[in-house]
Protein backbone atom coordinates (compact mmCIF):
# COMPACT_ATOMS: atom_id res chain seq x y z
CA UNK A 1 0.00 0.00 0.00
CA UNK A 2 1.18 3.57 -0.82
CA UNK A 3 0.27 5.95 2.48
CA UNK A 4 -1.13 9.36 1.08
CA UNK A 5 -2.02 10.36 4.78
CA UNK A 6 -2.15 9.50 8.33
CA UNK A 7 -3.66 12.50 10.85
CA UNK A 8 -3.86 11.47 14.34
CA UNK A 9 -7.87 11.54 15.45
CA UNK A 10 -9.65 10.95 18.52
CA UNK A 11 -6.24 9.23 20.14
CA UNK A 12 -5.94 6.60 17.19
CA UNK A 13 -4.83 7.38 13.01
CA UNK A 14 -7.42 8.62 10.33
CA UNK A 15 -5.28 7.17 7.29
CA UNK A 16 -5.76 7.46 3.49
CA UNK A 17 -3.78 4.62 1.48
CA UNK A 18 -3.64 3.63 -2.43
CA UNK A 19 -3.31 0.21 -3.59
CA UNK A 20 -2.68 -1.81 -7.30
CA UNK A 21 -6.58 -3.32 -7.32
CA UNK A 22 -6.66 -6.39 -9.24
CA UNK A 23 -10.49 -6.41 -9.44
CA UNK A 24 -10.85 -3.18 -10.78
CA UNK A 25 -7.41 -2.94 -12.76
CA UNK A 26 -5.88 0.00 -11.55
CA UNK A 27 -4.99 1.83 -8.14
CA UNK A 28 -7.90 2.63 -5.36
CA UNK A 29 -7.58 5.00 -2.95
CA UNK A 30 -9.54 4.42 0.25
CA UNK A 31 -9.49 5.43 3.90
CA UNK A 32 -8.92 3.33 7.06
CA UNK A 33 -9.58 4.66 10.77
CA UNK A 34 -7.40 2.50 13.24
CA UNK A 35 -8.57 3.55 16.95
CA UNK A 36 -6.46 3.41 20.10
CA UNK A 37 -7.18 0.24 20.61
CA UNK A 38 -5.75 -0.93 17.61
CA UNK A 39 -1.73 -0.55 19.10
CA UNK A 40 -2.59 -3.50 21.34
CA UNK A 41 -3.92 -5.55 19.58
CA UNK A 42 -6.48 -6.63 16.59
CA UNK A 43 -9.89 -5.07 16.28
CA UNK A 44 -13.30 -5.59 14.96
CA UNK A 45 -13.93 -3.85 11.62
CA UNK A 46 -16.65 -1.59 10.54
CA UNK A 47 -17.29 -0.58 6.64
CA UNK A 48 -18.52 2.26 5.72
CA UNK A 49 -20.06 2.35 1.70
CA UNK A 50 -20.56 6.14 0.67
CA UNK A 51 -23.17 7.25 -2.36
CA UNK A 52 -23.53 8.40 -5.86
CA UNK A 53 -21.03 10.80 -6.55
CA UNK A 54 -19.05 10.41 -3.03
CA UNK A 55 -14.93 9.01 -3.09
CA UNK A 56 -13.78 7.33 0.17
CA UNK A 57 -13.71 11.18 1.65
CA UNK A 58 -16.81 12.13 1.94
CA UNK A 59 -17.74 9.67 4.75
CA UNK A 60 -14.91 10.14 6.26
CA UNK A 61 -14.88 13.91 6.59
CA UNK A 62 -18.26 14.78 6.81
CA UNK A 63 -19.70 11.63 8.85
CA UNK A 64 -18.41 12.50 12.35
CA UNK A 65 -17.55 8.57 13.26
CA UNK A 66 -13.98 8.47 14.03
CA UNK A 67 -15.13 9.95 17.60
CA UNK A 68 -17.84 7.30 18.50
CA UNK A 69 -15.85 4.50 16.75
CA UNK A 70 -12.41 5.61 19.19
CA UNK A 71 -14.75 5.12 22.05
CA UNK A 72 -15.80 1.35 21.15
CA UNK A 73 -12.98 0.37 19.60
CA UNK A 74 -13.55 -0.47 16.05
CA UNK A 75 -11.83 0.10 12.95
CA UNK A 76 -13.55 2.10 10.37
CA UNK A 77 -12.96 1.39 6.10
CA UNK A 78 -14.02 3.79 3.68
CA UNK A 79 -13.65 2.55 0.16
CA UNK A 80 -13.65 4.75 -3.61
CA UNK A 81 -17.37 3.98 -4.91
CA UNK A 82 -16.47 2.49 -8.31
CA UNK A 83 -12.47 2.71 -10.13
CA UNK A 84 -10.82 5.89 -11.43
CA UNK A 85 -8.82 7.04 -14.02
CA UNK A 86 -8.19 8.07 -17.42
CA UNK A 87 -8.55 4.78 -19.10
CA UNK A 88 -11.58 3.43 -17.30
CA UNK A 89 -15.05 4.06 -18.93
CA UNK A 90 -17.29 7.05 -17.69
CA UNK A 91 -20.37 8.83 -18.42
CA UNK A 92 -21.45 12.42 -18.68
CA UNK A 93 -24.42 11.72 -16.00
CA UNK A 94 -23.74 11.38 -12.23
CA UNK A 95 -25.55 8.51 -11.84
CA UNK A 96 -23.16 5.90 -14.08
CA UNK A 97 -19.33 5.15 -14.12
CA UNK A 98 -16.91 6.88 -12.03
CA UNK A 99 -18.51 7.75 -8.78
CA UNK A 100 -21.33 5.16 -9.24
CA UNK A 101 -20.11 1.74 -9.64
CA UNK A 102 -23.19 0.63 -7.37
CA UNK A 103 -20.94 -1.95 -5.81
CA UNK A 104 -21.68 -4.82 -8.94
CA UNK A 105 -20.10 -6.71 -10.98
CA UNK A 106 -20.14 -5.10 -14.46
CA UNK A 107 -20.48 -7.58 -17.28
CA UNK A 108 -21.32 -5.72 -20.14
CA UNK A 109 -18.80 -3.74 -22.21
CA UNK A 110 -17.21 -1.03 -21.35
CA UNK A 111 -17.52 -1.57 -17.76
CA UNK A 112 -16.61 -4.89 -17.47
CA UNK A 113 -13.25 -4.76 -17.48
CA UNK A 114 -12.86 -2.08 -14.58
CA UNK A 115 -16.17 -2.05 -13.29
CA UNK A 116 -16.10 -4.88 -10.47
CA UNK A 117 -16.90 -3.78 -7.19
CA UNK A 118 -18.23 -6.36 -5.22
CA UNK A 119 -15.22 -8.22 -5.57
CA UNK A 120 -12.91 -5.23 -4.76
CA UNK A 121 -15.03 -4.91 -1.32
CA UNK A 122 -15.60 -8.48 -0.70
CA UNK A 123 -11.89 -9.53 -1.32
CA UNK A 124 -9.85 -7.58 -3.20
CA UNK A 125 -9.69 -4.52 -0.27
CA UNK A 126 -10.04 -7.33 2.47
CA UNK A 127 -7.10 -9.15 0.49
CA UNK A 128 -4.90 -5.36 0.97
CA UNK A 129 -5.48 -4.81 4.34
CA UNK A 130 -4.22 -8.28 5.52
CA UNK A 131 -1.13 -6.98 7.61
CA UNK A 132 -2.95 -4.35 9.16
CA UNK A 133 -4.81 -5.05 13.05
CA UNK A 134 -7.76 -5.69 11.98
CA UNK A 135 -9.92 -8.77 13.35
CA UNK A 136 -11.58 -10.31 9.85
CA UNK A 137 -13.80 -12.57 12.27
CA UNK A 138 -15.86 -9.64 13.53
CA UNK A 139 -16.77 -7.53 10.73
CA UNK A 140 -19.86 -5.31 10.39
CA UNK A 141 -20.95 -3.02 7.13
CA UNK A 142 -23.19 0.15 6.83
CA UNK A 143 -23.46 2.24 4.34
CA UNK A 144 -25.42 5.48 3.01
CA UNK A 145 -27.89 5.68 -0.32
CA UNK A 146 -25.92 3.77 -2.98
CA UNK A 147 -23.85 2.27 -0.41
CA UNK A 148 -27.11 1.72 2.00
CA UNK A 149 -27.75 -0.84 -1.16
CA UNK A 150 -24.39 -2.23 -1.16
CA UNK A 151 -23.87 -2.76 2.37
CA UNK A 152 -27.45 -4.61 2.50
CA UNK A 153 -26.96 -6.62 -0.84
CA UNK A 154 -23.34 -7.93 0.41
CA UNK A 155 -24.62 -8.44 4.13
CA UNK A 156 -27.38 -10.75 2.59
CA UNK A 157 -25.46 -11.63 -0.47
CA UNK A 158 -22.30 -13.21 1.74
CA UNK A 159 -23.70 -14.92 4.27
CA UNK A 160 -21.63 -15.64 7.56
CA UNK A 161 -19.75 -12.28 6.78
CA UNK A 162 -20.91 -9.21 8.65
CA UNK A 163 -22.28 -9.70 12.20
CA UNK A 164 -24.88 -6.65 11.06
CA UNK A 165 -25.68 -4.27 8.62
CA UNK A 166 -26.90 -1.26 9.05
CA UNK A 167 -27.99 1.67 6.36
CA UNK A 168 -28.59 5.26 6.01
CA UNK A 169 -31.35 6.13 3.31
CA UNK A 170 -30.30 2.94 1.09
CA UNK A 171 -31.81 2.36 -2.60
CA UNK A 172 -34.15 -0.53 -1.61
CA UNK A 173 -35.36 -1.87 -4.86
CA UNK A 174 -33.38 -0.82 -7.79
CA UNK A 175 -34.91 -3.10 -10.18
CA UNK A 176 -37.82 -0.96 -9.67
CA UNK A 177 -36.46 2.93 -9.65
CA UNK A 178 -34.70 5.03 -11.74
CA UNK A 179 -31.70 4.61 -9.42
CA UNK A 180 -30.80 1.30 -10.30
CA UNK A 181 -32.58 0.09 -13.70
CA UNK A 182 -30.31 2.69 -15.43
CA UNK A 183 -27.19 1.22 -13.69
CA UNK A 184 -28.51 -2.47 -13.86
CA UNK A 185 -29.01 -2.39 -17.60
CA UNK A 186 -25.92 -1.17 -18.20
CA UNK A 187 -23.90 -2.62 -15.93
CA UNK A 188 -25.12 -6.65 -15.92
CA UNK A 189 -27.53 -6.17 -19.15
CA UNK A 190 -31.16 -6.36 -20.01
CA UNK A 191 -31.89 -9.86 -18.31
CA UNK A 192 -33.21 -8.85 -15.16
CA UNK A 193 -32.82 -12.05 -13.61
CA UNK A 194 -29.54 -11.27 -13.14
CA UNK A 195 -30.36 -7.76 -11.49
CA UNK A 196 -32.14 -9.65 -8.36
CA UNK A 197 -28.51 -10.54 -6.55
CA UNK A 198 -28.75 -6.66 -6.14
CA UNK A 199 -31.90 -5.53 -5.00
CA UNK A 200 -31.96 -5.50 -1.18
CA UNK A 201 -35.69 -6.00 -0.94
CA UNK A 202 -35.59 -9.24 -2.88
CA UNK A 203 -33.04 -10.41 -1.12
CA UNK A 204 -34.98 -9.86 1.92
CA UNK A 205 -37.68 -12.20 0.91
CA UNK A 206 -35.48 -14.55 -0.74
CA UNK A 207 -32.74 -14.84 2.09
CA UNK A 208 -33.09 -12.38 4.75
CA UNK A 209 -30.06 -11.77 6.98
CA UNK A 210 -29.21 -13.82 9.76
CA UNK A 211 -28.42 -10.76 11.93
CA UNK A 212 -29.39 -7.44 13.41
CA UNK A 213 -30.49 -4.70 10.67
CA UNK A 214 -30.83 -1.02 11.63
CA UNK A 215 -32.16 1.34 8.77
CA UNK A 216 -32.75 4.80 9.17
CA UNK A 217 -34.59 7.06 6.38
CA UNK A 218 -35.57 10.89 6.62
CA UNK A 219 -39.17 11.48 5.94
CA UNK A 220 -38.29 14.79 3.96
CA UNK A 221 -35.51 12.82 1.89
CA UNK A 222 -35.47 14.44 -1.75
CA UNK A 223 -34.96 11.09 -3.36
CA UNK A 224 -37.90 8.87 -1.46
CA UNK A 225 -39.31 7.97 -4.98
CA UNK A 226 -35.84 6.94 -5.67
CA UNK A 227 -35.18 5.09 -2.67
CA UNK A 228 -38.47 3.03 -2.06
CA UNK A 229 -37.53 2.25 1.46
CA UNK A 230 -41.52 1.00 1.85
CA UNK A 231 -40.44 -2.06 0.22
CA UNK A 232 -37.70 -3.44 2.30
CA UNK A 233 -39.77 -2.44 5.39
CA UNK A 234 -42.59 -4.76 3.90
CA UNK A 235 -39.78 -7.91 2.52
CA UNK A 236 -38.46 -7.48 6.55
CA UNK A 237 -42.18 -7.79 7.94
CA UNK A 238 -43.05 -10.13 5.49
CA UNK A 239 -39.72 -12.74 6.71
CA UNK A 240 -40.21 -11.13 10.05
CA UNK A 241 -36.35 -9.70 9.85
CA UNK A 242 -34.97 -9.11 13.25
CA UNK A 243 -34.39 -5.94 12.95
CA UNK A 244 -35.06 -1.93 13.35
CA UNK A 245 -36.52 0.01 10.39
CA UNK A 246 -37.17 4.05 11.46
CA UNK A 247 -38.55 6.89 9.82
CA UNK A 248 -36.99 10.19 11.07
CA UNK A 249 -38.87 13.29 11.33
CA UNK A 250 -37.77 16.33 9.32
CA UNK A 251 -34.25 14.56 8.16
CA UNK A 252 -33.36 14.73 4.15
CA UNK A 253 -30.60 12.88 2.44
CA UNK A 254 -27.34 14.63 3.42
CA UNK A 255 -24.27 14.42 5.80
CA UNK A 256 -26.12 16.63 8.27
CA UNK A 257 -28.79 13.57 8.63
CA UNK A 258 -26.13 10.97 9.01
CA UNK A 259 -23.98 12.49 11.36
CA UNK A 260 -27.04 12.68 13.56
CA UNK A 261 -27.54 9.38 14.08
CA UNK A 262 -24.18 7.64 13.30
CA UNK A 263 -23.06 7.57 17.14
CA UNK A 264 -26.25 4.98 17.10
CA UNK A 265 -25.58 2.77 14.35
CA UNK A 266 -21.38 2.56 15.57
CA UNK A 267 -23.07 1.31 18.90
CA UNK A 268 -25.44 -0.83 17.42
CA UNK A 269 -22.34 -2.55 15.72
CA UNK A 270 -20.27 -2.30 18.46
CA UNK A 271 -22.83 -4.11 20.64
CA UNK A 272 -23.41 -6.77 17.85
CA UNK A 273 -19.53 -7.30 17.15
CA UNK A 274 -18.62 -7.65 21.10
Amino acid sequence: MKTISENTCFGGTQGVYAHDSAATGGEMTFGLFLPPQAKHGKVPVLWFLSGLTCTHENAMVKAGAQAHAARHGLALVFPDTSPRGAGVADDEAYDLGQGAGFYVNATQDPWAHHYQMWDYVADDLPAALADQPLDFDRQAITGHSMGGHGALTLAMGLAGRFSSVSAFSPICNPTHSDWGRKQMAAYLGNDESTWQAHDASLLMLQTGFEGPMLIDVGTDDQFMEELRPETLANAMAARRQPGVFRMQPGYDHSYFFISTFIDEHIAFHAAALA
